[in-house]
């Protein structure tokens, strides 16, 4: 018995080690940084929709949940008829400008921004309804990927970035994206070491003086969706220094301690961020987690931009959002709350149940707080538009805001919370966090965001103030 065994046992170990040989992919570098190139907002294919008005979609992390409940929106925003820039009408759909992804939602923005049109008749076979997680444990668990999983240069992301690309991305990379025509769609991560955001988009790119044509769009969704522990961080190369960048005029006129206007605290905390992101020399390597970590709306981004347009006149001149005169946020939140029964026992829970929860906690009450500032960034926008004038200080418990832009803002809140039926409001949030769920779920995921969207006050409002019209409900029904 021990010799057939010790063959065995010496291939086992030759294969081990030569585990060190598998390598992840490197993203390329950028040899100047500018503003003319590369995946961005500025360099999008002309598009005929409203340029008065701007849509931005954030949606949310929560795996399938998250993927199934924002791509009910699309589903239902390309059922609503819109008032276009020609006079005639459009869907809503074609008006969106922006959409951010964080983990789940990174998979229906990344999906949409490659197939478009396409992915209305493949989404829900490629991967909605499809055990996504019962594949990635079997890619984990096959002996053929135990070299690579051994390796130091290769880890559980990478194999799942992987499966990703075959399944849902088809070898895509960012730079497929550039001629593509819709939206600019970002995937957001977390890097680990400073639980700072960092944006798959050009824009952000340059900070680390990368190229992010070369990277896969799979690559992008495994890292914006890596669960820390469950999976393994998505490395990167960080070039940061090289390139000549530089930042933006606008930017560093906040920073001036003579600017007049008040304090952009996003701002200035990205502007941070951003000065850390380019010091290779300390940091090589960035080791990126969950988005959800740093960001689980994908709204400090927008958050940061609205910012900005009120801190800085010349960024709204120079990038020409003076002429914006409705800016529509649709916030596409899969957050669940599933009830526990903990209080009822004088036995408290388990180790591991609050391990779960208290991870759990601060992103959720970030993203409470996110969606508020952005009602109150709202309110304040609007109190200026409608004074003609900045809002006296204090008036109506918003700070005062010199820089106001004369736009009209629409906050568009899409959660569970906001289902009128109560019994279907405890079934989704009783969804888990994973990479499968059972078809009617999906099917009832996609029916319900429909559904809030159609019933938000500031989503009516839109439709009144533009002239839409909702047709008919074709798809998704629970």
């Amino acid at each position: 018995m021990r010799a057939p065994l010790l063959p065995a046992l010496a291939l086992i170990g030759f294969l081990l080690a030569l585990g060190g040989c598998a390598t992840r992919p490197v993203n390329g570098r950028l040899d100047h940084a500018g503003s003319k190139a590369g995946y961005r907002f500025d360099t999008r294919p002309a598009r005929e929709n409203a340029s008065d008005t701007m849509v931005v979609l954030a949606f949310s992390g929560g795996g399938t949940r998250a993927a199934a409940f924002s791509f009910g929106v699309l589903e239902e925003l390309r059922r609503t008829e819109f008032a276009g820039s020609g006079g005639g009408r459009t869907r809503l759909l074609d008006e969106v400008d922006v959409i951010t992804g964080v983990s789940g939602g990174s998979f229906t923005a990344l999906a949409f921004a490659l197939h478009g049109e396409r992915l209305f008749d493949e989404y829900e076979r490629r991967f909605l309804k499809r055990d996504i997680q019962g594949e990635l444990i079997g890619r984990f668990l096959s002996p053929r990927n135990w070299v690579s999983l051994a390796s130091d240069g290769w880890g559980r992301s990478e194999t799942a970035a992987e499966l990703y690309d075959e399944v849902l991305f088809d070898g895509a990379t960012f730079g497929d994206l550039l001629q593509r025509p819709g939206p600019l769609v970002t995937a957001s991560a977390t890097d680990i070491s400073t639980g700072s955001r960092l944006a798959f988009s050009q824009s952000e790119f340059d900070l680390i003086c990368s190229d992010l044509t070369t990277v896969p769009l799979s690559r992008a969704a495994a890292a914006s969706s890596a669960v820390p522990v469950v999976l393994s961080p998505v490395t990167i190369n960080n070039y940061g220094g090289s390139c000549g960048y530089r930042e933006p005029v606008w930017v560093r006129a906040i920073a001036d301690p003579q600017h007049r206007a008040r304090p952009a605290g996003r701002v200035m905390q990205r502007m941070k961020e951003m000065q850390a992101f380019q010091d290779s020399t300390n940091r090589p390597y960035l080791h990126l987690v969950d988005g959800g970590v740093s960001d689980n709306l994908g709204m400090r981004a927008v958050l940061e931009t609205m910012e900005s347009w009120e801190a800085s006149r010349g960024l709204r001149r120079s990038t020409q959002l003076d002429r914006i005169r409705r800016l529509v946020v649709i916030v596409v939140n899969s957050l669940s709350r599933p009830r526990t029964n903990w209080d009822l026992s004088e036995r408290p829970p388990s180790d591991l149940a609050i391990l779960v929860k208290a991870a759990g906690v601060p992103i959720d009450r970030y993203s409470y707080e996110a969606v508020e500032l952005l009602k109150d960034m709202m309110a304040r926008w609007d109190a200026a538009r409608r004074q003609g004038e900045s809002p006296a200080p204090g008036a109506g418990g918003l700070p005062p805001s010199a820089n106001a832009p004369n736009v009209e803002v629409f906050a568009v809140d899409v959660s569970f919370e906001a289902h009128p039926d109560p019994a279907e409001r405890e079934y989704l949030n009783e969804l888990p966090t994973s990479f499968v769920l059972p078809d009617e779920a999906v099917d009832r995921l996609r029916a319900a965001a429909g559904l809030i969207l159609r019933h938000s006050p500031d989503f009516e409002r839109l439709l009144r103030t533009a002239g839409a019209a909702s047709q008919p409900e074709t798809t998704a029904k629970p």
